[in-house]
């Protein structure tokens, strides 16, 4: 099955075409323009770089959250627009999980982080094991007290991934002297890893159903949790 993937979960936004596993092309922009400028052209380039014409995709697959709410919801559009003018289902992933599967790694932990501001990052956790990933924790939004207290649980090494890498390295390298930090061009989430966890998904049977993809933020946006402390201080 022939995939375009989109990725704007955080600084970084990226588009992807894979065809049955393999890594047709990928496009990658860490600029600091909006994921709004970038994104649809992107998929636009890769699409006309590679010969093939929209209708000629089978699939689409967005990161569908955690990260960053107007990333998150950019990417979001951008997918299930593609996928509703083309008549193709569309397959939301873990951003986390997503990061995983992009770096790569054989054997080891694998530990994505995001930084979620407020002293926390979302986070998850996987082992892996020749080659195979298998989640140990579920997405969520952590402290890095609290995500040191598992991380020292863990016996082996423990790889870092995602735009929070460096800070919870930084943060917890001397006590958890088994973390691996990654390479500056593998350290960002790449729509690469949104294909390949969209592809599980497939093989699973899912429907990749648009209208009932929705982002999975996991905790209130700012605003949201404004509201709520205004209408708490009312009552």
């Amino acid at each position: 099955m022939r995939i375009l993937a989109f990725e704007s979960s955080a600084k970084a936004a990226s588009a992807a075409l894979m065809e049955d596993g393999i890594l047709l092309a990928q496009c990658y922009q860490n600029t600091g323009l909006t994921h709004s400028q970038t994104l649809l052209a992107m998929a636009e380039d890769l699409l006309r770089q590679c010969s093939l014409a929209p209708e000629q995709i089978q699939a689409a697959a967005v990161a569908a959250g955690p990260g960053s709410f107007t990333g998150v919801r950019i990417g979001m559009a951008a997918a299930k627009g593609f996928a509703w003018g083309n008549g193709i289902p569309c397959y939301g992933v873990s951003t986390l999980f997503a990061m995983a599967l992009g770096l790569g790694i054989h054997q080891g932990y694998l530990c994505p982080v995001m930084d979620a501001r407020r002293s926390q990052v979302y986070n998850a956790l996987f082992s892996v094991e020749n080659g195979e990933c298998t989640r140990i924790r579920e997405d969520r939004a952590i402290s890095l007290e609290a995500l040191a207290g598992d991380l020292k649980a863990l016996d082996g090494s423990v790889f870092l991934v995602g735009d929070g890498s460096r800070l919870t390295f930084q943060a917890l390298c001397r006590e958890i002297p088994h973390l691996i930090l990654p390479p500056e061009h593998r350290m960002h989430q790449q729509a690469a890893g949104v294909a390949l966890a969209a592809q599980i998904q497939i093989a699973r049977g899912d429907p990749g159903d648009p209208a009932s993809l929705v982002p999975n933020y996991l905790r209130l946006s700012q605003a949201e949790r404004e509201r709520l402390e205004k209408q708490k201080a009312q009552a």
